[in-house]
């Protein structure tokens, strides 16, 4: 993974973070949030992985049923954020579209991904803070402005 900084002023700071072949995601976004200490930020990419997992919120079990994805995919659209879980870490929230060689799609809430050959990630960091409070209606931890 390389970073770098590629803008700061009024409190928001912006970043260009370059994930190689073999990087998973969650890990490297997720060191990264910790090291810059991002509490409240939008998460963007493009890139294709070599296998993921998406994941499909069940509103009955109230629980995330996983969709492996095992061939490599473009990565069409990535978007999410980070913000701070209940205990004050940053915690990422992202959902993808893959594309598959046949064109056919498929997405949702991202799980694991692994990078073949690159994702090119924007993180933009708000000045303001985001926390996720516990949701008892969906057992959910969700932002509250």
């Amino acid at each position: 993974m390389q970073a770098r900084m590629i803008h700061e002023a009024h409190g928001q700071r912006i970043f260009a973070v370059v994930l190689e072949r073999g990087d998973e995601i969650r890990d490297c976004l997720g060191r990264f949030a910790e090291e810059q200490r991002l509490s409240a930020a939008q998460v963007t990419a493009i890139g294709a992985f070599e296998r993921a997992t998406v994941r499909f919120f069940d509103w009955e079990t109230k629980d995330y049923q996983p969709i492996p994805v095992e061939e490599q995919v473009e990565v069409v659209s990535l978007n999410g954020d980070i913000a701070l879980d209940p205990e004050g870490k940053p915690k990422l929230h992202l959902h993808a579209v893959l594309g598959r060689r046949d064109g056919s799609l498929v997405g949702g809430d991202l799980g694991e991904a692994r990078v073949r050959p690159t994702l090119e990630v924007m993180i933009a960091e708000s000045p303001a803070h985001l926390r996720r409070v516990h949701d008892p209606v969906s057992g959910l931890a969700l932002i509250r402005p």
